[in-house]
């Protein structure tokens, strides 16, 4: 397991977050596709994690990959999201979580587009977002 840079316990996320960001963060749980703050969210700016701040996605390379959950082909700067397996629910797939706190953010699968043909599918509840200043 990795040493996170941001450490809290079990208690101090319950008191942070709300409900539904604590079970996708700290549980790994899935929010509702087609339910989530920003899967149809254009601003431009800055996605970051919900938990610790970090920043994790630009707007510039969000895209609608049509699945109901905000879609990404590339995260914010390299190093800042670690990628586990995961065997659960019966498939293989690539988690992903932010590096510096650990949060579960969602998943990483090779069908997006280029240049890096990858889509991260991250859900909302581990999301903030900061406008770009204009």
């Amino acid at each position: 397991m990795t040493d996170y840079k941001v450490k809290k316990t079990d208690a101090e996320w319950r008191a942070q977050l709300d409900p539904m960001d604590y079970q996708v963060t700290r549980q790994a749980a899935t929010e509702h596709a087609f339910t989530g703050r920003f899967w149809d969210h254009f601003e431009d700016g800055a996605y970051k994690c919900i938990c610790c701040g970090a920043k994790l996605f630009e707007s510039d390379t969000k895209f609608d990959a049509g699945c109901g959950w905000p879609s990404y082909w590339q995260p914010a700067e390299d190093g800042i999201i670690e990628r586990v397996a995961d065997h659960t629910h019966g498939m293989i797939r690539v988690e992903v979580r932010c590096q510096n706190c650990g949060a579960h953010l969602g998943h990483v699968f090779d069908d997006g587009p280029q240049p890096t043909g990858e889509r991260y599918c991250i859900n909302s509840a581990a999301l903030d977002f900061v406008p770009r200043d204009k």
